[in-house]
């Protein structure tokens, strides 16, 4: 369980004390930090529980969501994701995941552009922040807002655009595991070192939310251990990050729920 990593999200309904208590009791190495957990502590004081606690803390998230058709707005997010960088740094996390974002009023092409953008834009200030930003590559369904980088060659085209240290791509089976072509690019991406994140969880069938009903490893249709050979094959040896959004999992007991989670983590990978 030592490469065991839980977004926050995942556990929703608990507070970020309750998650850190539970989490380390429950012998979870490591976790990574969703947004909406610090806003009653504030990043500073987030950071002092979390090093106090022992837990590895692999990333923040979601920063990114460059792109709008007012350019006013464009710089209120890139003012937006310097805060985050300045956040991670203060939770201790080493990386900021991108959701890239789009805006339907224009081309996908445009989108992208202001991607490009934004993390020109920003990446100086990570690197003065010691902070890596991961490009997630979102599932085509979520090409209309939420990102127009919808295949893992697209992530890999604009990390090796940058040719930097400080970019990378974060890599979720749940986005990719559709892709004819993606096991040669994870190769593509281990070759440039670019691996920064790997996402698990698994596509619940019959889906009945895309955004709020993903599940646990080994109870949809992804092959979730296959990808992860892939990725470990591609030279990737950091954690594997349980990432759920599931209204049905967020009503359930969540002390199940988290034994839930480590036994399916267990079954797929030990």
């Amino acid at each position: 369980m030592n490469r065991l990593c839980i977004h926050s999200i995942t556990n929703k309904p608990w507070s970020l004390d309750t998650l850190i208590e539970k989490y380390s009791g429950s012998g979870v190495p490591a976790v990574t930090i969703w947004e909406d957990a610090i806003k009653d502590h504030g990043a500073k004081s987030t950071g002092d529980k979390l090093r106090l606690s022992g837990l590895k803390v692999v990333s923040y998230a979601r920063g990114g969501f460059f792109p709008d058709l007012n350019e006013s707005n464009r710089e209120k997010y890139i003012d937006r994701n310097k805060q985050m960088i300045e956040d991670a740094s203060l939770i201790g996390a080493p990386l900021l995941v991108l959701v890239c974002g789009a805006d339907p009023g224009q081309s996908l092409q445009h989108s992208r552009e202001q991607i490009k953008y934004g993390i020109e834009a920003v990446l100086p200030f990570a690197a003065d922040f010691g902070v890596k930003l991961a490009i997630e590559p979102l599932h085509p369904m979520y090409a209309d807002t939420r990102s127009a980088i919808n295949t893992l060659s697209a992530a890999n085209d604009l990390a090796e655009y940058f040719d930097s240290e400080w970019v990378g791509v974060a890599i979720d089976v749940y986005h990719l595991w559709w892709d004819p072509d993606l096991k040669d690019q994870i190769q593509r991406c281990g070759r440039k070192g670019n691996i920064l994140a790997f996402h698990i969880c698994d596509w619940n069938v019959p889906t009945q939310d895309l955004l709020l009903d993903r599940e646990l490893m080994g109870r949809g249709c992804i092959p979730v251990n296959e990808i992860s050979n892939w990725v470990d094959e591609a030279g990737f040896d950091g954690f594997r990050e349980v990432e759920i959004f599931s209204n049905r999992y967020w009503k359930q007991d969540q002390d199940l729920y988290l034994r839930d989670i480590i036994t399916a983590y267990h079954e797929t990978y030990e």
